[in-house]
């Protein structure tokens, strides 16, 4: 079956040949650089992108900003020309072994791939405009925008003049004069993200939050119960979530996570697009596919590749050789699964994914007082108990992390002595650090600062049941097929570098901004309203950072007594929706209905069920009487115990000595 639904529009001006090359000109990789992170946004293909770089250009010349991103971009440039010094000497040789290599490796890929799944990523459209535009209608019909210091969402009107998310708001206006900016109100794009993922819930009640505005979905057991074909599926979901919400949604249909998050941008806006779940549909859908279209491929990434003659997903097979010794096993291997068009099937709640760290920070105003330095790392201390407390985590490592006023950023970190999550202690064992940085550099300014913690240790009260072993958790992890160990993936490494990218963009994008009002304050014309939009422009920003690292739980949809009650404890664990009761004694999940509940904890508590489980778990000798029929016995002891759907380790948990 061919790619369904592939528009005629042209992949064009989203690659840095794109962007007007001069020869000779120095700053032509900067000037593509400045698009900013979200050049790939639906609605920009019939934007003069040559044009939007000149005025981005020009409009922060001379700017910290800007001389921070020049930094930025000779270095990335020296560092490419040792790129491609090396590839140079790599030619030299012969790389047959590598070449040997790099072929079993996608052999054994290619054993890996699982065409049975059914993934969907869903993406709100313009999300947070949508939103705004519910209660005034007046502002579908006009550009606008969600924002102030820097446009977090435009609506398709602004994105014609070039606006997208991701830019100064003072330079989207010399784009668009005409564009409306609103500020933005978290609250109310919560409340509705909550109403989409109810609906969400019906379909896949396992699904994957990526965002505010964006999920994944497996929904094969959905088609096979309702015996529809995705597409359909997918129809019927987007028009419950349109006539339900009121907003629009997009989404990508493929065998995996990282083809249904690449075809959701392609029939943008209220679309949705399928790949087929054959092999030669997803190599041809891949082959042409610029590098950038890939999630985890940021600009610095593309233009590396780009340097080698790797513009396309395509072009990466015959670099294969090369790719290992220029950019490291890891890069390699998700590059060669990005060639073949493999990714994840397995989708799972957000707050099931291990946690690696907490943390919080906040933008302000230069600031270089020691006085008003302690104050805000005692607020940002208190704020990240909050999130601690919140997410039920204490740490063991705690990393500070300071913006200079240059933009260059430094992070200290120290090895607390026990775990903490108190503001008292997060904020007395910062300070030594605070005070090593300020010794280090004399009339220090600060523009940000944060704290995080790392090697978490889980504060939750449920982890051990009553007799002190670990409860189960119903985090079941859907069962795809026979090569579920092929289930690891590089890509969160690679995804979560190139978000990274984006943030820190934003918070540069921020501060440019701040600096333009700021200016703007200090000439003769300067007003205080203009110093307080500034102050709002950073609150704003900070508010945009926390908001953006909540992790919500999937909504838990209510199941009439009827719809359990007949299933048997291995059945809820596979139905995925149904709720299941982790039992205290044997830990096994059971049917989350009262009365199976009670009547299975009145079956554990029993003196015989437990004799039973105290026999299994003796050693054999313990057992077996000293005579040969006692071996016997010993075995038959463990059946019966493992004819109880219970294993042998499982009840040498649960040991209570002589019961006679």
């Amino acid at each position: 079956m061919a790619v369904d639904g592939e528009p005629q529009s042209t992949e064009k001006n989203t690659g840095v040949a794109e962007v007007g090359k001069v020869e000779g000109d120095k700053h032509d990789t900067l000037k593509y650089h400045l698009l900013g992170p979200s050049l790939t946004k639906a609605g920009q293909d019939s934007v003069d992108q040559q044009k939007v770089s000149e005025i981005i250009y020009n409009a922060s010349k001379g700017s910290k900003f800007f001389n921070n991103e020049e930094y930025k971009d000779k270095n990335l440039t020296q560092k490419i020309e040792k790129i491609l010094a090396r590839k140079r000497q790599l030619e030299r040789i012969d790389l047959a072994s590598d070449l040997r290599r790099a072929d079993e490796y996608i052999a054994e890929l290619e054993l890996s791939r699982d065409l049975s799944q059914t993934v969907v990523h869903i993406d709100c459209d313009a999300f947070y405009a949508a939103v705004e535009e519910l209660d005034r209608p007046e502002l579908k019909h006009v550009p606008m925008a969600v924002g102030k210091g820097v446009l977090t969402t435009c609506n398709y009107h602004a994105r014609k003049y070039g606006c997208r998310s991701g830019m100064a708001g003072f330079v989207a206006m010399k784009l668009c004069p005409q564009l409306i900016c609103l500020p933005l109100n978290f609250e109310k794009y919560t409340a509705k993200a909550q109403e989409v993922r109810e609906i969400l819930a019906d379909y896949d009640p396992r699904f994957e939050s990526a965002s505010i505005d964006e999920a994944y979905l497996n929904i094969t057991e959905y088609c096979q119960e309702k015996e529809m074909d995705p597409a359909e599926v997918v129809a019927q979901l987007r028009n419950e979530v349109a006539e339900k919400t009121k907003i629009t949604i997009s989404a990508g249909i493929a065998a995996n996570a990282k083809i249904a998050k690449i075809a959701s941008n392609r029939n943008k806006p209220n679309g949705q697009f399928l790949v087929a779940s054959d092999r030669a549909t997803i190599l041809a859908f891949m082959r042409d596919l610029p590098t950038r279209k890939v999630n985890g491929i940021g600009r610095v990434f593309e233009r590396e590749l780009d340097a080698i003659g790797i513009k396309t997903c395509g072009d990466l097979y015959a670099q294969r050789a090369y790719l290992s010794k220029l950019f490291g096993h890891k890069a390699f291997q998700f590059l060669m699964q990005c060639y073949l068009g493999l990714g994840r099937t397995q989708v799972s709640p957000a707050e099931e994914h291990e946690r690696k760290s907490v943390g919080t920070e906040s933008t302000f105003r230069d600031m270089s007082d020691r006085t008003e330095l302690r104050a805000k790392l005692r607020w940002i201390a208190q704020e990240l108990e909050k999130d601690l407390t919140r997410t039920q985590f204490k740490g063991r490592t705690l990393v500070l992390k300071i913006k200079l006023h240059t933009y260059e950023v430094l992070t200290r970190q120290t090895v607390v002595p026990k775990a903490i999550n108190t503001a008292e202690d997060l904020y007395n064992y910062s300070v030594p650090m605070m005070a090593k940085l300020e010794r280090e550099i004399p009339g220090m300014k600060l523009r940000l600062m944060g704290l995080r913690c790392t090697h978490l240790v889980s504060t939750k009260k449920d982890d051990v049941d009553f007799f002190g072993t670990r409860r189960f958790t119903n985090a079941i992890n859907r069962t795809t097929n026979d090569h579920e160990g092929w289930e690891v993936w590089p890509d969160s490494e690679f995804e979560a570098a190139a978000r990274q990218e984006r943030e820190d963009e934003m918070e540069e994008l921020e501060r440019l901004s701040q600096q333009e009002q700021q200016q703007a304050i200090e000439s003769p014309d300067g007003t205080e309203s203009r110093s307080l939009r500034s102050q709002e422009a950073m609150e704003e920003a900070n508010r945009r950072r926390k908001h953006g690292r909540e992790v919500l739980p999937n909504p838990k949809k209510a199941q009439p007594d009827s719809a359990n009650s007949s299933l048997s404890p291995a059945a809820a664990e596979k139905k995925g929706g149904a709720e299941a009761w982790p039992c205290p004694i044997c830990g096994f999940p059971q049917v989350a209905q009262d009365r199976e509940f009670n009547d299975h904890i009145d079956y554990c508590l029993s003196r015989q069920t437990i004799k039973e489980v105290a026999t299994a778990a003796m050693p054999v000798e313990q057992t077996c009487g000293g005579g040969g029929g006692g071996h016997e016995n010993g075995r038959l002891s463990k059946r019966k115990a493992l004819s109880a759907g219970r294993s042998t380790d499982a009840r040498k948990k649960l040991f209570f000595g002589n019961m006679n």
